[in-house]
């Protein structure tokens, strides 16, 4: 990036010795960092060195002197001329801008404008600089972008260094979130492909492999229309009542609880911080739909803080809460026609508690139970199971819950039948299991048809089939999953 002012010459002897022998650095180090940004401030013509999101910073050393440095930084939100260039959709912009990076600021020291530097600075950036950003931040970049100033650089360095030029920019700058101001200096907009075909696999319908691991970072964002955010509203403005005084009150107890309806329903489970930033995604149109009142000083809706999560989640009848969720849900979805059941235990981070939850085979919530204070997850499993329909179905759970009461809720108190997960630490058990299926014959059931005798047993003897499971006794009563054993055992039936 040359002042215009400058015109192109030879290097001296001198100077290609330098340009021969200098190298770049990656800046890690706390001290180098800092001495980074002291340079920026002082000497870039912008004044600043605040850098926004995921960022690299580079030298050019030579002999222990920095000759140049540059930062790389997250690229901008919305830039019309690059989005027109790669050709995807407002969606896809927003999944995978986290693949573009922005070249936001490059200064040369006064005395080190030797001719082709920054364009030898520039090619071994670009060299390494995907795979420096996926050691730092866990996944590659695709497409590099540029401003320049056309009042105080030529944008050369970039032009010989393989970079595009797109046009300019509409002279706005970003001041604070959805809000920005007009500065009438509009720069050119460089971009450059850091690998082949970058546009068109940035636009494809399903990324690389590679580049997968952007969307794990992908922050929640609240995609519900304002017709969807009312329909909630009502069940709970009907069901819900306030319990907070009503002085003062900026956020409606309808509002707030559909909010964070619509978070959780997002996959935003990691407590009030994270309520927070998902609340801050949201636009003035469903803040509006949500009730929320304007701010008297910028005449905007507000959005809740993590001090109104708090206070809300840790106020609320609970129970009330989940049953009104539910039946609104069923009036959206209809009635759950899926036969799986599966429970998973959360921690929430950051608040302390714990709970475990049902969902179905397909993903819908069915209910969720607190674990008790100096509990575990084993009988608040219990407690959820006590709430829920499985006649027919089949529930799921991890080895915790493998557990001989449990069983017996799930298949004679409740009518259903169970899968769950076995596992080397459960020592008897495990064997036990592991001699069925390998040194035993062994069928779920007996049919009249097929008699079988093990050796030693006398002709015409029954096996039950509950010996050596959790809590099996070869007496009347054992475990059994057989559908037919149920039958047998149940109050009142005739027994053969």
């Amino acid at each position: 990036m040359f002042k215009s002012k400058v015109r192109f010459r030879r290097p001296t002897a001198d100077e290609q010795i330098v340009l021969s022998g200098m190298t770049i650095k990656l800046l890690e180090r706390p001290q180098d960092i800092r001495k980074c940004d002291q340079i920026l401030v002082e000497h870039h013509y912008l004044k600043s060195a605040k850098l926004v999101g995921e960022q690299l910073r580079y030298a050019v050393v030579w002999k222990g002197q920095w000759l140049a440095v540059a930062t790389w930084s997250a690229a901008a939100l919305h830039l019309k001329a690059r989005d027109r260039f790669i050709g995807w959709t407002q969606e896809q912009r927003r999944q995978r801008l986290a693949l573009v990076v922005n070249n936001s600021r490059l200064y040369v020291a006064e005395d080190c404008h030797y001719p082709n530097l920054v364009s030898r600075f520039m090619k071994l950036m670009l060299g390494r600089l995907s795979p420096d950003w996926e050691k730092l931040w866990g996944h590659p970049v695709a497409l590099a972008e540029s401003f320049v100033d056309p009042e105080q650089y030529r944008g050369t360095a970039y032009k010989v260094s393989g970079w595009s030029q797109l046009g300019n920019t509409r002279g706005w700058k970003r001041s604070a979130v959805d809000f920005y101001e007009k500065h009438d200096q509009p720069k050119q907009v460089w971009v450059r492909e850091l690998v082949k075909k970058a546009c068109v696999k940035l636009r494809a319908g399903q990324l690389p492999t590679a580049w997968v691991g952007v969307l794990s970072k992908l922050r929640a964002r609240c995609t519900a229309k304002a017709g969807e955010i009312t329909s909630l509203m009502r069940r709970l403005d009907r069901e819900i009542p306030e319990f907070r005084r009503k002085q003062g009150l900026a956020y409606p107890i309808a509002g707030m609880l559909a909010l964070i309806a619509m978070a959780v329903f997002s996959g935003v489970t990691k407590g009030y911080d994270d309520l927070a930033e998902y609340a801050a995604t949201l636009s003035q149109g469903q803040l509006r739909a949500l009730k929320f009142h304007l701010d008297p000083h910028t005449k905007k809706v507000r959005c809740p803080k993590r001090s109104s999560f708090a206070y809300v989640l840790t106020q609320v009848d609970s129970g009330l809460l989940e049953q009104v969720l539910l039946l609104w849900q069923e009036q959206v979805l209809g009635p759950v026609q899926d036969r799986l059941v599966i429970l998973d235990g959360k921690k929430i981070r950051h608040a302390d508690v714990q709970s475990v939850s049902a969902v179905s085979g397909s993903g819908r919530w069915l209910g969720s139970t607190m674990v008790k204070e100096g509990s575990n997850e084993i009988p608040a499993a219990r407690e959820q199971l006590v709430k829920l329909e499985v006649v027919e179905k089949i529930v799921l759970a991890d080895a915790a819950h493998t557990q001989v009461e449990t069983v017996k809720q799930i298949l004679y108190e409740q009518g259903g039948d169970y899968l769950l997960t076995v596992k080397k630490n459960q020592k008897d058990l495990f064997e036990t299991l592991q001699t069925l299926f390998t040194e035993q014959p062994f069928s779920p059931s007996t049919h009249g048809a097929h008699p079988r005798s093990e050796p030693g047993e006398k002709p015409g003897t029954t096996r039950d089939p509950s010996v050596g499971l959790p809590g099996g006794h070869p007496t009347k009563g054992g475990l059994s999953g057989s559908p037919d054993d149920r039958t047998a055992q149940t109050p009142g039936s005739a027994q053969r």
